[in-house]
């Protein structure tokens, strides 16, 4: 079955509780709970890790195993524009990892310190 590890950076655990003219109403609870969600309509397994503090958020991608986890979706929220390990530890990741972001950084002029190591991102759409 394909587990991903998805990571919830510094912030969301705010989620809905501020700026939500930006990003909307919606808690961290209900986020993951939409995430958990949809993982189990496509027969996924999620790991859902939120934390502010990035060298947790670094230790935890340094630990992954391509044998327990197929890829890494990531939220950096409060580390996007990171100057510290969290870009350098998704770039030794082995398997795919992407950004995303419910609301579109490029558009409040925030430019991803961590886009550039990740194969993608998806950016803008909201949490639905």
């Amino acid at each position: 079955m394909t587990k991903v590890l998805v990571i919830q950076g510094a912030g969301m655990d705010l989620r809905g509780k501020t700026q939500v003219a930006i990003f909307g109403p919606e808690t961290i609870d209900e986020i993951n709970k939409l995430i958990e969600n949809h993982a189990e309509q496509l027969s996924m397994e999620v790991e859902i890790l939120q934390s502010n503090d990035e060298d947790t958020v670094v230790h935890r991608l340094d630990t992954v195993s391509p044998d327990e986890i197929d890829a890494v979706l990531i939220n950096p929220a409060g580390f996007t524009v990171s100057t510290g390990p969290l870009p350098g530890a998704v770039a030794r990741l082995t398997i795919p990892a992407y950004e995303i972001h419910a609301s579109n950084p490029s558009a409040r002029g925030v430019k991803s310190t961590v886009l550039p190591v990740c194969k993608g991102a998806i950016c803008g759409f909201g949490y639905a």
